[in-house]
């Protein structure tokens, strides 16, 4: 039974002639008579008697028309809610994030999202770089913040250049230095932020440019990180804006310079939720 053909019968019944139900779905009454036939055919049963004048439901067509009348209902309310998605009046829509992304103001972002479409409902999740990118390429997230490299089969948004620092502590040998090489970092005792793509990238580098690290410790997010190295348990490697609010002494690092890609990620370029394209054009904006 084909929606078409619903319509057609529920037109019928409401004008109990022919002509003005063809008039009232804008087909010709050959059709809509054919479309009828054809709905009886395949339901084994007249659903009309065409006997007299008015045109009158047949037992069969009686026992039909509750169910017409809610396909016909559950049709519309379809259609309302594919409406109200489309016009951002209800949704959801989820992002990720890392905990070192410094490139924007994330919860004013999107703080300021909610405010203008009140009805999307969002989810944020913080996780480890291989742990979102995987989310999305699953279709868990509809968008999420990376560090690089980024996947091949993830699309790229935007993109943005995040600098790497050395944050130390007051009455640090380097606490006063702007600038530190490398090489004159070798055997100082570190403060791992462990389990992170930041973590991965500093190991490479350093052990690239053949420098050892002493770690004597390890944390597994941001302000601890923050608070060990505060504690003079050791250095570590930060973003700059990170080290900035941290309020300790920090210096950029040369031979080499550190730095890594922020990506802003989805699925497929071409996004199918209408609160997750909303939500692009906001971050982006």
């Amino acid at each position: 039974m084909e929606l078409r053909q619903v319509e057609h019968f529920l037109a019928v019944v409401r004008h109990r002639n022919f002509t003005r139900a063809a008039q009232d779905v804008h087909v010709v009454q050959s059709a809509l008579s054919a479309s009828i036939r054809k709905l009886e055919t395949d339901l084994g049963a007249e659903l009309f008697d065409r006997t007299t004048r008015r045109v009158t439901l047949t037992p069969a067509g009686e026992a039909l028309l509750p169910l017409a009348r809610q396909i016909a209902a559950d049709v519309d309310s379809a259609r309302g809610e594919v409406a109200a998605v489309t016009g951002l009046a209800r949704g959801r829509v989820s992002i990720g994030t890392i905990q070192t992304l410094t490139v924007l103001d994330l919860p004013a972002k999107l703080g300021e999202f909610r405010a203008r479409y009140p009805g999307i409902r969002l989810r944020v999740r913080e996780g480890t770089i291989p742990g979102l990118t995987a989310a999305v390429s699953d279709g868990e997230l509809d968008l999420s913040y990376v560090g690089g490299p980024l996947p091949e089969d993830l699309a790229e948004f935007a993109s943005w250049q995040q600098n790497l620092v050395l944050l130390t502590h007051p009455g640090h040998r380097l606490s006063t230095r702007r600038r530190v090489r490398l090489a004159e970092l070798d055997d100082e005792p570190f403060v791992d932020f462990t389990g992170s793509g930041l973590q991965a990238l500093v190991d490479r580098a350093f052990t690239e440019a053949g420098v050892r690290r002493d770690q004597v410790c390890e944390a597994t997010n941001v302000p601890l990180l923050v608070d060990l190295v505060a504690a003079g348990l050791g250095v570590t490697v930060v973003p700059e804006q990170v080290a900035a609010r941290s309020g300790l002494p920090f210096a950029h690092l040369t031979q080499p310079t550190l730095a890594r890609t922020i990506y802003l990620t989805g699925r497929s370029a071409n996004l199918t939720n209408p609160a997750a394209r909303a939500l692009l054009a906001h971050l982006l904006a």
